[in-house]
């Protein structure tokens, strides 16, 4: 069965100008039926790492949030740390980078909470119904426990899932470290024992025990048991007080993340390299696990605006490849996500993009950008989960 989707073309006038828009869209959802007064919810946004400028701004938000405070719930802007370090780790350097993007809770009329702790540990663990990669999830404690969630996207390309909406902001964006580092890596973090300064910062994290400081040359011995006979043994000298660096043991490693932070010399970095499509698979368990856990319907908003070729965690916003085209409303993820790349594939090419030359209106361009991406790009299997369907209805204002 089809879902409704609610778009508004952007088109305004001096009668019914962006505020009495968004009103209208939001209440042909029916969400607010769903709200009972003073319930708490989540409006999971992407804050847009420093340099980001296609991120939706605040002003753009405020009148959502004056929606839901009119329905009666009591709204927090809210996102989870990031895996890698950056202006968003953690949650002191993610709230300032949010108010230095202008989410302002004096002006937004809603606090902005930083939904997995201080350091990203604090989270929830959630079944996944359904799931052949996991049985649970690790979800942004404040995010799991919020009563109502609210997804404020933004519809850009994305370097590893092809492209960014509702399921990449709450499936990958709402997890925890824990959580995103399952969803990145089945294995733990990469050792450069030539960057690690042996300062034991990581061992003192890591609760499973999994790292530990040896001496380097004990550490080489290991990795390649061959004896070295090209050296002096008989030398004199004083030797040098051997160097100590970080050994892991992938067996008892939990895959937790806090090592990244702790790590301020870059001996412990992510692996990146994964299977894609296994990971669009693993990212939308991880949606259904907080989406289908939830006794009432979420809301999601997305922006078809500022449609760049990157996430907005990549520091700059590179130029946008299709017009604008609108703002989309629906309570079903799957739906509003495959008619924004519907949308977006019709419209006309831009350049200068990072789009190939020759591309056509109709034709994929998050796949022209990306041609080894799985074809759905991950909402094939966001369907089989139960989280919505991808035929939808587009319902114009």
């Amino acid at each position: 069965m089809a879902s409704p989707v609610y778009f508004w073309n952007l088109r305004a006038s001096m009668k019914a100008p962006y505020d009495q828009r968004i009103h209208r869209l939001l209440k042909r959802t029916g969400f607010a039926e769903h709200v009972a007064g003073g319930e708490l919810a989540a409006v999971k946004i992407h804050f847009g790492e420093r340099g980001v400028t296609g991120h939706v701004q605040p002003l753009m938000v405020r009148p959502i949030l004056h929606e839901l405070t009119r329905a009666g719930a009591r709204p927090f802007l809210t996102d989870a740390s990031t895996l890698y370090v950056g202006q968003r780790g953690e949650a002191v350097s993610h709230a300032m980078q949010a108010a230095l993007h202008g989410y302002d809770p004096l002006l937004l009329g809603a606090p902005v909470i930083i939904a997995d702790g201080l350091k990203g540990a604090s989270q929830v663990a959630l079944p996944v119904p359904g799931g052949k990669h996991f049985t649970e999830a690790f979800i942004a404690a404040d995010i799991a426990e919020a009563d109502l969630l609210v997804s404020i996207n933004h519809l850009k390309g994305h370097e590893l899932a092809g492209f960014g909406g509702a399921l990449k902001n709450i499936g990958m964006g709402a997890a925890s470290k824990q959580g995103k580092m399952q969803q990145h890596v089945t294995t733990g973090p990469l050792v450069d024992t030539a960057a690690c300064k042996g300062c034991g910062a990581c061992v003192g994290i890591c609760s499973a025990q999994a790292l530990a400081l040896v001496e380097a040359l004990a550490l080489a011995d290991a990795l390649d048991p061959t004896p070295d006979h090209t050296s002096d043994h008989t030398s004199e000298s004083t030797p040098e007080k051997p160097r100590q660096v970080i050994r892991l043991d992938s067996a008892l490693c939990c895959g937790c993340g806090a090592c990244f932070l702790a790590c301020k010399h870059g001996g412990l970095t992510i692996n990146w390299q994964t299977d894609v499509a296994a990971f669009l698979e693993r990212m939308m368990e991880y949606a259904a696990a907080l989406l289908l856990s939830r006794p009432k319907p979420s809301l999601h908003i997305t922006f078809v605006t500022n449609v760049t070729p990157d996430c907005d965690c990549m520091g700059f916003s590179d130029a946008p490849i299709c017009p604008d085209i609108g703002v989309l409303a629906s309570l079903d993820p799957v739906a509003i996500d495959q008619a924004g790349i519907d949308l977006v594939n019709r419209a006309e090419p831009l350049w200068p993009s990072h789009l190939p030359l020759g591309l056509k209106a109709g034709q994929d361009k998050f796949l022209a950008l990306r041609p080894s991406l799985p074809p759905a790009m991950g909402l094939d299997y966001a369907e089989v989960l139960g989280l919505g369907s991808r035929a939808y209805e587009l319902v114009a204002l």
